[in-house]
């Protein structure tokens, strides 16, 4: 016969399972909650009409907990860009060059444009990614050749031939490039998610980093001989912090 006391054990046991229950229910809907606050990809949205960036502290008045120019002074300037129909200079080691447009009335609107020209043939701009934006891209002249790479474990390729009035999306924080394959000049423009969507070139990041990466680090990342390496890492790698 069993002790009288086992029942209340176990009906004991019963309410801390139901106990832990609850706990564990909490902890996953807490996690959950700030899994789907993480993952919002995109700038956050303004709480006004607009934020005029200002690049004196006195001339702004705090909107919303940010500082700008006071609205009743702005002005269609402050909206406005001109340039975008003037060629960049691709006289450079890669062959192409970025020219953004620098609006101050975009500020906190979370997104930005760019006009990016290749050199007939030899225009590249290099593996690079966004770390915070999602690129669009319309070619206006020329005939690119564009591509992303998917993230681990697999790796997949995509690429397009890209003619003028294609257009072509490379996906937030994935490495992308674009080559002019023509032997005319290339013109395409580039809308980004973000106003500050950041890029990381893979080739000066990985070997014109300031400081060098360990030569002994890259030699068994890329497995290459360590001479190589260093011959990588004496190279001059082009500085264009524009490249989208």
């Amino acid at each position: 016969m069993l002790p009288s006391f086992i029942p209340y054990q176990v009906e004991d046991c019963y309410s801390v399972l139901k106990t832990m229950k609850a706990v564990y229910f909490l902890a996953a809907f807490v996690l959950l909650g700030l899994a789907s606050k993480l993952a919002s990809a995109s700038d956050p949205s303004p709480l006004q009409d607009f934020c005029i960036a200002v690049n004196d502290a006195k001339n702004g008045v705090f909107i919303n907990g940010k500082l700008c120019k006071d609205p009743k002074l702005a002005t269609p300037e402050d909206f406005l860009f001109s340039g975008l129909n003037i060629p960049g200079n691709t006289s450079n080691q890669v062959g192409s060059m970025v020219t953004p447009a620098i609006v101050s009335g975009l500020n906190t609107f979370g997104i930005s444009l760019v006009r990016i020209d290749f050199a007939p043939y030899v225009g590249l701009n290099p593996l690079h990614t966004h770390p915070r934006a999602t690129e669009i891209l319309v070619v206006v002249q020329g005939t690119l050749y564009v591509g992303f790479v998917t993230s681990n474990p697999y790796n997949r390729l995509f690429t397009k031939v890209l003619y003028p009035g294609d257009v072509f999306v490379f996906p937030l924080g994935l490495i992308h490039f674009q080559f002019n394959i023509g032997h005319t000049n290339a013109v395409a423009f580039a809308a980004l998610s973000s106003q500050n969507p950041g890029v990381v070139t893979i080739a000066n990041a990985v070997f014109g980093s300031d400081a060098d990466i360990n030569p002994d680090v890259l030699a068994k990342a890329f497995q290459l001989d360590k001479n190589i390496v260093n011959q990588l890492q004496s190279r001059f790698w082009s500085d264009n912090d524009n490249r989208n």
